[in-house]
């Protein structure tokens, strides 16, 4: 057991190296689109399945609530907490469009949305990044794998070098860190 947990310890940190290698500008740009969004008064608008939907709740929450500073609130709302909405669009439309319809009803210009997706095969992750770009809103996807269709829909993307959904959920929420630790930085000088 001792040999096995070294080894997971070891993959996490050889993707963080080579997301600290390789990954660095994708993640400047990706928080300076969102501090342009915030100054805008716009709001990030986050959303992805299963473990990324608790992502993107945490996210949100990290904006909202507090990162590190005490500050004012900062813009952030998560798709994936409201279960009438999500339960209504499911049964009415299908599961596809649970983010699509809320982005639709939801998303401003100033906005940036960010889509979550491990495999980034996610199609209601896809088809929600497709109607923020109909509406000229900003996209990021954080993603994995080979980044399947969403790496390539989204404005900018970030795509975690792993093929293993734990090494890439653990890489994603320290990549938000990042950004909300980012995004407080520039807005909320002392």
């Amino acid at each position: 057991m001792r040999e096995k947990i070294k080894d997971i310890l070891l993959e996490s940190i050889q993707v963080k190296e080579e997301i600290l290698r390789n990954q660095v500008e994708s993640i400047v740009e990706i928080s300076q689109l969102m501090v342009d969004c915030l100054k805008k008064g716009g709001k990030v608008i986050v959303f992805g399945n299963g473990g990324s939907a608790s992502d993107s709740q945490h996210i949100a929450a990290e904006l909202v609530g507090r990162f590190k500073k005490d500050r004012s609130a900062l813009a952030g709302i998560a798709l994936t907490v409201n279960t009438s909405i999500l339960t209504s669009l499911a049964n009415d439309y299908g599961y596809d469009v649970v983010f699509s319809r809320q982005v639709e009803a939801l998303g401003k210009k100033n906005d940036v949305v960010l889509g979550i997706s491990t495999s980034g095969k996610a199609k209601s992750v896809a088809l929600g990044i497709k109607q923020a770009k109909k509406m000229g809103i900003k996209t990021v996807a954080l993603t994995g794998g080979d980044g399947g269709d969403i790496v390539k829909l989204a404005d900018l993307s970030l795509l975690v070098p792993s093929k293993i959904t734990a090494r890439i959920q653990e890489a994603h929420i320290t990549i938000a860190h990042i950004i909300c630790e980012m995004i407080e930085q520039e807005l909320c000088q002392e």
